[in-house]
């Protein structure tokens, strides 16, 4: 597969050709839904927490006596059928990760990739380098290439000017190829990939 390549300020800089088994995929959902909500799990914190009777600060005595009142039988008040009690099968601090094996987060990330690719929302970029950290022009730069929702992969060092004038837009996100995901291609309209990063994809999957 044969992609332009643009300059940050929209000029053509050549060609480069895409390897067929990382972005000529049919895209699964499948195998996309699985890797998105293997990242979001494990993304949550987990720290819900709701106590239970033995939490409750409530008198522990009999609530009243056990025969002759016609009511039924009770003892704690901490009892989660009572207000103010405890939370029967509460939430509790816990992980919510769970395993999902290393060829299947690959290939969704192949996946993803090739899904921006087939839906024509995938962009070669030259360089990512400004000579100094304006976000007006590289806002500017940005409009010439039609982006305006993007994720930007750069290579294993991010240039800092580029980096610290990226922070500022909205709906624009920088990371470098070591933080390339899954989750973050899909909910960016556009992928924006530097010379680098196709290098170093195409090297990981070798």
């Amino acid at each position: 597969m044969d992609l332009k390549i643009t300059t940050l300020g929209g000029k053509d800089a050549g060609k480069v050709k895409l390897s067929e088994e990382i972005f000529g995929l049919d895209p699964r959902e499948d195998i996309l839904q699985r890797v998105v909500r293997w990242q979001l799990a494990k993304k949550q914190q987990g720290t819900h927490k709701a106590k239970g009777r033995a939490e409750i600060a409530r008198t522990g005595a009999k609530m009243y006596k056990q025969k002759g009142t016609g009511r039924a039988r009770h003892h704690s008040a901490r009892a989660p059928q009572f207000r103010g009690g405890g939370k029967a099968h509460g939430p509790v601090v816990r992980s919510h990760e769970h395993d999902l094996p290393k060829k299947v987060r690959a290939l969704g990330l192949k996946h993803a990739l090739s899904a921006k690719a087939k839906s024509a929302s995938l962009i070669i970029v030259d360089d990512l380098k400004l000579a100094e950290a304006k976000t007006k022009a590289l806002a500017a730069s940005l409009e010439t290439l039609g982006l305006t929702n993007a994720l930007v992969i750069g290579g294993a060092d991010l240039d800092q000017n580029f980096k610290l004038a990226a922070t500022n837009i909205p709906n624009i996100d920088v990371l470098p190829i070591q933080g390339i995901n899954v989750y973050d291609i899909l909910r960016r309209g556009t992928l924006v990939l530097s010379r680098a990063a196709v290098e170093a994809l195409e090297e990981r999957f070798k």
